[in-house]
C-alpha cells in the first residue's frame, strides 16, 4: 500500500478528504469525526471583517466602493442603525436576522426595502429588533470568503453602539476602522484603537473622504503620530470612495488608482485573506498530524513487538503506563481540570471587581459632576451622554480583558497536553454582547414649578415673618407703628433669603434626584454586564472542557488498542508475525504520504513537525 510518488494536494479540503480515507480502515469513529468536524470548520470558514468608526464617517459608503456594489444604504443625514453583512452569493439577497441560537428568525426581503429596515429613519433605534442585515451579492473581492460588516454609527463609538461593536472585535479576523480627512484622531478614537489592536488579528485605519479635504496628506500624518505615540501598529490607508464609486461605473483604472482603494484592497487579500487562510491551514495541519500520529503511533508499537517478540513485554509496559496517564486526563482532579476551575473561579472573581472597580468611579466622578453643576436639568442631556459615554468605555475596556484572560487561560490548559498549546485551543465563543441594550434610560431629576408666582408667594411669607418681627422690635425703638422702615428693609431682606433658600433646597432635591438616577443606571449597567460576562466564561468553560476531554479519549483509545495489538504479536506465530510486519510497514508508507501531503499546506518558513 506504499504510496508512490504522491501528487501534492494543496486544498485543505481535497487534503482532509484524504486522510479520512486512508484512516477509515482502523475503525476509529472518534478520529473520523474529528476529521469531519475539522472539514466543516474549513468548508463553512469566512473571514470576517468589521468596518467600524464613528457616527458619518463614510463607512456605509466604503463597503460600498469595496465591493463596487450598493450594498449598504447612503444618505446625508440618516446613519446605519443594524449591522449589514455582506458576503458572496450566486445572485442578490436580503435576510433580516433576529434573535441567536436556536431562536433565530431569517426572513427575506426584496433589495429596495433594505433601506427601510437598516437605516435611522425607516427603522429608529433598531426598534424591529433586528439582530443583523445579510446581504449576498456576486462580486469577486468576495469570492475568497470575504464577510464585511457595516457596523452602526448612531450615536459614536462611545455610545451603546460603540460597547456592542467592541463586543463583537474578538469574532472578526480583521477591523477597518473609518475616519474621514476632516480632522485628526480624537482620544475616544485612539482608546478604540488600542482595544481592537489587543483583540483582533488585523486592524487597518482607512482615512475617508481625501476628495473633499486638501489637507489630508497632513491630516495623515498627524493621525500616524498619534498611533505611534500610542504604541498601536497599524497601517493607515487614505481613500475617496466616491472617486472609487466613479471609477467602477466607467471602468477607469486610472481614476481607480487614484482613489487609493488597490492599496486597500492588496491588503486585504494579502494581509487579511492570507493570514486568516494560513490561520486554517495551520490548524488543518495540526488536527491532521494529530490524527494520524495517534494510528501511526500504535503501528509502530505493534511492528516492534511483532519484530522482537522478547521486547513486547517492554513496549505493553510503556504502553500501560501512558495509558495510564491517558486515563488521570479524564480524572476530575486531573492537573488540567484544577487549572481550568481554579482559572474559571480566578477569572469570573477578577472581571467582577475590575468592572465593580470602574462603575465605582464612574458613580463617583458623577456624584462631583452634579455637585459642581448645581442644577442638573440645565444641563441634564450632556450630563446623560457623559454617563453613558463613561459607562460604555468601562463596558468595552472589561469586555476586552476578560477576553485576553480568557485565552491565556485556555494556554495554560493547554500546556497539560502539549508543547504546541497555540495550536492545541479550539476556537472560544465569543458571540458579540448586547447587555447595555437592556438597560433602561436614566430618569431625568423632577422639575417642580419655580416661576415667578411661586417666587413671589416665598418671598411674601418670608417677608411677612421678617416685618412682623422686626417691626415689633422697631415700635420698642420708638417708631409708632409696626409698618416702619426697620420692619420694611428687614422684611425685603427674609424675603429674599427665604426665595434663595427654596432654590437651594429645589436644587439640592434635583442634585439627589439625579445622582440616584445616574448610581441607579450605573447598578443596572455592572449587573447586566457581570451577567453576561459570567455566562461568556462559562461557555469558556465548556469549551475547553470538551475539547480537552475529547483529546483525552482519543489518546486513550489509541493507547488501549496499541497495547491490544503488541498483546496479540506475542501470541502469534512466526510467519503470521511476519506477514503482519509488512502489513504495518505498508500501512506507516501510507500514512507518511498522507503526511507529507498534509504538511505540503503550508509554506515551508510556516513547516510543521
Amino acid at each position: 500500500m506504499a504510496a508512490q510518488n504522491p501528487v501534492k494536494v494543496v486544498d485543505p479540503v481535497e487534503v482532509i478528504d484524504v486522510a479520512a480515507a486512508a484512516l477509515a480502515r482502523y475503525d476509529r469513529p472518534d478520529l473520523a469525526a474529528r476529521l469531519g468536524h475539522t472539514r466543516e470548520r474549513v468548508r463553512r470558514g469566512r473571514v470576517r471583517v468589521l468596518v467600524v468608526g464613528e457616527f458619518k464617517q463614510g463607512k456605509s459608503m466604503l463597503v460600498n466602493a469595496l465591493v463596487g456594489a450598493p450594498v449598504c444604504p447612503v444618505f446625508d443625514d440618516v446613519a446605519t442603525a443594524v449591522p449589514t453583512v455582506v458576503h458572496h452569493a450566486e445572485s442578490v439577497s436580503v435576510t433580516l436576522v433576529r434573535g441567536a441560537g436556536t431562536a433565530v428568525e431569517r426572513v427575506q426581503v426584496p433589495a429596495a426595502e433594505l433601506a427601510d429596515h437598516v437605516c435611522e429613519q425607516g427603522n429608529p433605534g433598531n426598534r424591529e429588533g433586528w439582530s443583523h442585515v445579510e446581504v449576498g451579492v456576486p462580486r469577486p473581492v468576495l469570492a475568497g470568503g470575504l464577510e464585511i460588516v457595516d457596523t452602526p454609527g448612531v450615536g459614536g463609538l462611545t455610545s451603546v453602539h460603540g460597547a456592542a461593536t467592541t463586543a463583537a472585535l474578538p469574532s472578526a479576523d480583521a477591523v477597518l476602522f473609518v475616519s474621514d480627512a476632516s480632522q485628526e484622531y480624537t482620544a475616544p478614537e485612539l482608546e478604540f484603537l488600542a482595544h481592537a489592536a489587543a483583540v483582533c488579528p488585523t486592524v487597518a485605519c482607512v482615512l475617508a473622504k481625501n476628495d473633499l479635504y486638501p489637507e489630508w496628506e497632513r491630516i495623515a500624518e498627524l493621525n500616524r503620530g498619534h498611533l505611534e505615540r500610542a504604541g498601536t501598529v497599524v497601517e493607515v490607508f487614505p481613500v475617496s470612495s466616491t472617486v472609487r464609486w466613479q471609477a467602477v461605473l466607467r471602468g477607469d483604472a486610472e481614476l481607480n488608482a487614484e482613489s487609493g482603494f488597490p492599496a486597500l484592497v492588496g491588503h486585504l487579500r494579502k494581509r487579511v485573506l492570507g493570514q486568516a487562510d494560513l490561520v486554517v491551514r495551520k490548524g488543518v495541519v495540526h488536527d491532521l498530524l494529530a490524527v494520524t500520529d495517534q494510528v501511526s503511533g500504535g503501528l509502530r508499537a505493534e511492528l516492534v513487538a511483532q519484530q522482537d517478540p522478547s521486547s513486547a513485554g517492554e513496549v505493553m509496559a510503556a504502553l500501560a503506563a501512558a495509558q495510564e496517564r491517558a486515563s488521570a486526563l479524564k480524572e476530575r482532579s486531573a492537573r488540567w481540570q484544577q487549572t481550568l476551575n481554579d482559572g474559571i473561579a480566578d477569572l469570573n472573581a477578577d472581571i467582577d471587581f475590575d468592572l465593580r472597580d470602574r462603575m465605582r468611579e464612574i458613580s463617583r466622578l458623577a456624584e462631583d459632576e452634579l455637585a459642581a453643576v448645581g442644577d442638573p436639568t440645565k444641563v441634564w442631556d450632556q450630563f446623560v451622554a457623559w454617563v453613558q459615554q463613561e459607562v460604555a468605555n468601562a463596558a468595552a475596556a472589561n469586555f476586552v480583558w476578560a477576553t485576553q484572560r480568557a485565552r491565556h487561560l485556555g494556554m495554560q490548559v493547554a500546556e497539560h497536553f502539549a508543547g504546541e498549546r497555540d495550536q492545541m485551543l479550539p476556537a472560544l465563543r465569543d458571540d458579540p454582547s448586547d447587555a447595555l441594550r437592556s438597560v433602561r434610560q436614566m430618569a431625568p431629576p423632577g422639575t417642580d414649578s419655580w416661576g415667578v408666582g411661586n417666587k413671589v408667594l416665598t418671598g411674601m411669607k418670608g417677608g411677612y415673618m421678617g416685618m412682623l418681627m422686626f417691626g415689633m422690635l422697631g415700635t420698642f425703638l420708638g417708631f409708632a407703628t409696626l409698618i416702619n422702615p426697620l420692619g420694611v428693609a428687614a422684611g425685603l431682606v427674609m424675603g429674599g433669603k427665604t426665595i434663595g433658600d427654596e432654590r437651594k433646597r429645589i436644587v439640592t432635591k434635583r442634585q439627589n434626584e439625579a445622582k440616584t438616577a445616574a448610581r441607579r443606571y450605573v447598578d443596572d449597567v455592572t449587573f447586566q454586564v457581570a451577567s453576561d460576562s459570567r455566562a461568556r466564561l462559562r461557555l469558556v468553560q465548556r469549551d475547553l472542557r470538551d475539547h480537552f476531554t475529547e483529546q483525552a479519549d482519543q489518546l486513550k483509545r489509541s493507547l488501549a488498542e496499541s497495547q491490544q495489538a503488541a498483546e496479540r504479536a506475542v501470541k502469534a506465530s512466526r510467519a503470521e508475525r511476519e506477514a503482519r510486519a509488512a502489513e504495518i510497514t505498508a500501512e506507516l508508507a501510507a500514512l507518511e504520504a498522507v503526511r507529507r501531503q498534509v504538511r505540503a499546506l503550508l509554506p515551508a518558513k510556516a513547516g510543521a513537525s
